[in-house]
């Protein structure tokens, strides 16, 4: 059968990214620590060189459903490494995005119950590098300074949700693990989001809030802080949803060490 898309092209236009992407598959995330099943919503793309007319698309589904179906983070590149051989190509990137749960303990009640974080694994692979990021999006509570210092009782608060992408490479593709990206992002607000919160809980929770207030500004900073004591590359964005406002506040910063 002629195979068209593997056939030379005369226009000599390389290509950065060729690929699919929506593809929604069944994951299991199993990175030692943290193991959960999921359907991931997944993209695969290929640096296409300049004489072929297309690549291998179908080639790309039996690359997830052969290398990472059981994603490890850390064994990542050896994924990625096998995929440029099954796919002629000298670039490769995958990413796969799904909810990942924890567990979380009330303060007062000690009543457990799963928080929800969304995470995204990226892994690229070119001729000279391997890069991969972890990044994971959760929601705490913040408290305005502001508000706190010009009320006679009483200060706003609001859901915040943090972002943290934390960058490895081939040698350690996974230097911060799931849970430790989210213990790092709850402990960074005026206090943690719970499920499941007895009166006791809301006690506890509420007082929290209103001995540590903090800026939006200071929630980025305080994430950074931690990530380069650990010598990490990171970004982080962070937004306060507001709740005396019309608007949201926003900030983010990049490092890399």
């Amino acid at each position: 059968m002629r195979d068209i898309q593997n056939e030379a092209d005369h226009r000599g236009i390389a290509i950065d990214e060729v690929g699919i992407s929506g593809l929604r598959y069944p994951v299991t995330f199993d990175d030692g620590h943290t193991r959960q099943h999921g359907i991931a919503d997944i993209s695969v793309t290929v640096g296409l060189q300049a004489d072929r007319r297309g690549t291998h698309m179908s080639r790309m589904i039996a690359l997830v459903h052969e290398e990472v179906a059981t994603l490890a983070p850390q064994e990542l590149p050896i994924a990625l490494k096998r995929g440029l051989a099954l796919l002629e190509s000298p670039t490769l990137a995958v990413t796969l995005s799904l909810p990942i749960a924890t567990t979380v303990t009330a303060p007062a009640s000690k009543r457990q119950s799963w928080q929800t974080h969304d995470v995204t694994i990226t892994g690229r692979i070119t001729p000279d590098t391997c890069t991969v990021t972890t990044t994971v999006t959760t929601d705490v509570t913040s408290l305005c300074p502001c508000s706190k210092v010009i009320s006679d009782y009483g200060a706003h608060n609001q859901r915040s949700e943090i972002t943290l992408t934390v960058t490895g490479t081939a040698d350690e593709p996974y230097p911060l693990a799931i849970h430790e990206i989210v213990d790092l992002l709850r402990s960074a607000g005026s206090a943690p989001v719970l499920p499941l919160v007895k009166r006791p809980d809301e006690r506890v929770v509420t007082m929290q809030a209103y001995d540590h207030p903090v800026f939006v500004e200071d929630i980025i900073r305080d994430i950074s802080l931690a990530c380069r004591k650990r010598g990490l590359n990171h970004a982080i964005r962070a937004k306060n949803l507001e709740s005396i406002h019309s608007h949201d506040a926003i900030a983010s910063l990049t490092h890399t060490g």
